[in-house]
Order: structure tokens, then sequence, then C-alpha cells
């Protein structure tokens, strides 16, 4: 790490959780996003200015003026333009170190088979059904951490899905791929601008712990959000055996008796 960026990091470097160890992983590390719209936009912009080494980013759809009422990495001057292209324009203006890859193409199995493999870890800022099972599956398939996050009219949610530990459970356990969902835009629902920033930010929160080792995830947790009243609430979330997605893993084995001589 060299003087110009021990500067630019320092008030992480003074954190004893990162420290300049925990900076150097941040700074090797890989994120693949999927979404660079409300939850993307401050995942893009927070993973940028903690000098995340690698962002990937996937997105198919442009600019619109309507979305400018919440997805802060895009501009009235950039409406037109690729999202992607969008966001890396707005990553680069903090901090020009983070090599930015701009994927203007939607994620399907085969871009995210051939994604997974370089990454750390995954960030699901879509906004549907679909490709949030396509992501989670894909997860589970490479071992990797996910960290999805939902939001919608004064409702948002958070949670992280790290198939590594065989007592986590996955997207699949608490949202089954079968399950009659109710697809919800915000489009036709609507959605209060600061929701996807906060869940967004605790998305790239949650990311940057996983990669620079600070603090404990969120995994096995699912928070949930109520604007209205800004309230939280959790749930405790187990892995589901029966699950189509992970329930072919193994339960974690059991702890060694205790066989120390009073």
């Amino acid at each position: 790490m060299n003087d110009e960026q021990l500067l630019r990091y320092s008030r992480h470097i003074l954190l004893d959780e990162i420290g300049v160890e925990g900076q150097e992983r941040i700074h090797a590390g890989h994120a693949l996003v999927i979404g660079a719209g409300g939850l993307g936009s401050p995942v893009a912009l927070y993973l940028a200015s903690a000098g995340l080494g690698q962002v990937t980013l996937v997105d198919d759809d442009t600019v619109d003026i309507t979305n400018l009422q919440r997805q802060v990495a895009h501009t009235t001057e950039r409406v037109g333009t690729a999202k992607v292209d969008s966001a890396r324009i707005a990553m680069a203006a903090i901090n020009p170190q983070v090599e930015v890859t701009a994927l203007r193409q939607r994620a399907d199995a085969n871009l995210l088979d051939a994604l997974l493999p370089a990454a750390n870890v995954v960030l699901d800022c879509s906004d549907n059904f679909a490709t949030r099972h396509l992501i989670n599956a894909a997860c589970v398939r490479h071992g990797k951490p996910l960290v999805a996050g939902a939001a919608i009219r004064f409702d948002g949610q958070l949670s992280v899905y790290d198939t590594r530990d065989p007592a986590c459970p996955c997207y699949a356990c608490v949202f089954p791929p079968d399950a009659d969902l109710e697809e919800t835009l915000c489009a036709t629902m609507g959605v209060f601008a600061p929701v996807v920033g906060i869940i967004g930010t605790m998305q790239a929160a949650e990311a940057l712990k996983l990669l620079s080792g600070a603090g404990t995830p969120l995994a096995g947790r699912l928070l949930m959000l109520d604007a209205r009243a800004m309230e939280w609430n959790e749930v405790r979330i187990p892995r589901n055996s029966a699950c189509p997605v992970c329930g072919a893993r193994p339960a974690p084995a059991p702890a060694p008796a205790d066989t120390t001589a009073p």
C-alpha cells in the first residue's frame, strides 16, 4: 500500500477491526454486483470509495428520468446512458484506482457461471424473483457468499447467504422457487427513495465485512425494515434440509465431546 492509499483509506486503517491488513484484503477483493439501479447505486459508490480492487457490474438497462429519484449513481446528463457505464463514471469520479468492468447484459445462468469463479463476494441488487433465484443457485454451485437486498414502497430487507457454512441457508430456503410470491415492481407500486439507499448501503457494508474479516456477517438472519415507523425486525433463518437448491449439502458436524477431566 503506497502513501496515497494510506492517506485515502486512513479512516478504515484506524479501525482495529480493519487496519492495514483488512484494507489490503479489501483492495485485493473482487465483487460481482448484479443490478446498477436503486440498490446497486449505493453499493457501487461505497465499494469504490472503500477501495475495493475490482468490481464487475451487470445490468442491461439504461438510465431513465424516473430513476433519478433514488438511483444516486446516475445524473440528469446521463439519461439514456447504459446504467453500468453511468455507474462506472460515478465510481471513477470517487476513486479512479478501482478496476470496474461494466457489462450491459442481463444476468443469466451462463453469464453467472462465467463470472462467479473470479468473484469473492456477490451482491444481488436485482428487482425480480427470477433473477434472484438464478443468482442464488449460481452462488450455491460456486460456493460464493451472497449479499441480497430488496426494497419496495416503504419496506426493505437484507440478508447474507453464505454457502461456505453448511448451517447457513440459501435464498431459496427462505423464498422457495416454487412459492406463489407476488412480484412487486417500483414502477407500479412505488418506492420511498431513501429505503433503497439504506438497504444498498448496508449491502456494501456486509460485503466489505466479508472481504476484510471485520465484524460478524448477517448470515442466518433476515433484517426487515419498515421505514414508515423506521422499525427493524430480525428473523433467524435456519437451513432447510429439503431445499431444492442447497438441501444436498451435508449437515454441520457435531461439536466434539469435552473429554477434559474436571
